[in-house]
């Protein structure tokens, strides 16, 4: 088979303009694009024009700038209330019951019960009885259970007034727009 189109430049040999390039402007050197600042030179160059050397403003601010941001608190979640505010509140009842019990032994080693108890046994007692005995009724296992139903009692109420507060804030932030924010960004 032969090839009937005839005769193919060379591409090797083309010298016609580029495409994107007028006929005649064709450079004789390697391309440089155009640099927005010239390059520094000691003297000034042929158009009369001297090199600018781009430097740091003297007058920019030293200090690092601080970001802010101003948000509103439109609606808190009720259930989110709810599960963080029970978390919360029986870490506070763990906490009460921990604080009774070393609260007692401290009382207990300092003789605290024996010498009131003596008191009050001596001033409660007559000839037949004893009186009361303040140490059988301040023991400690009753004490943990004491404080025990009255943190259990407390989770039970906090948990449901955050979600009750939660439930109010919804309301009142609809018709004045919630609580307004202003968050800072340290650098």
């Amino acid at each position: 088979m032969t090839d009937t189109r005839g005769q193919k430049p060379s591409y090797e040999s083309y010298n016609g303009p580029l495409p994107g390039e007028r006929p005649g402007e064709r450079p004789s050197g390697p391309y440089h694009p155009p640099q927005a600042y010239g390059a520094p030179t000691t003297g000034g160059t042929a158009d009369g024009q001297t090199g600018a050397v781009r430097r740091p403003r003297t007058g920019a601010r030293t200090t690092p700038r601080t970001r802010k941001a101003r948000l509103r608190v439109a609606k808190a979640d009720p259930w989110s209330v709810m599960k963080v505010s029970f978390l919360l509140s029986i870490a506070l009842g763990i906490c009460t019951v921990v604080a009774a019990a070393v609260l007692w032994m401290v009382m207990d080693a300092m003789g605290v019960f024996s010498t009131v108890g003596g008191t009050i046994s001596e001033a409660t007692g007559s000839n037949e009885s004893n009186g009361f005995d303040l140490q059988s009724f301040l023991s400690l296992p009753r004490v943990l259970m004491f404080t025990s139903v009255i943190a259990v009692i407390d989770v039970v109420l906090m948990t449901a007034l955050a979600t009750l507060g939660a439930f109010i804030y919804n309301l009142s932030a609809g018709f004045v727009g919630g609580v307004e924010l202003t968050l800072a960004e340290d650098e």
